[in-house]
């Protein structure tokens, strides 16, 4: 599977952390640890992918970066 951006960040009010990939909308997940929100990200993005195919929609490349 592709490597997508993976953003994170910490919710002060709620007391988790919340993941997204940038490069597939609204696809989103949280934990409570920063590892259970990475855990929950990499299921969000598969069943993010999995449904986009179903409906037939386009896959987003992952953006590249370069380091």
């Amino acid at each position: 599977m592709a490597e997508y951006s993976i953003f994170m960040q910490y919710d002060p009010q709620d007391k988790i952390y919340v993941a997204s990939v940038p490069e597939l909308q609204g696809c989103m997940a949280h934990g409570e640890t920063k590892e259970e929100a990475l855990k929950e990200i990499e299921i969000a993005k598969e069943l993010w992918i999995e449904t986009a195919l179903e409906d037939g929609q386009t896959i987003p490349d992952p953006d590249i970066m370069v380091v």
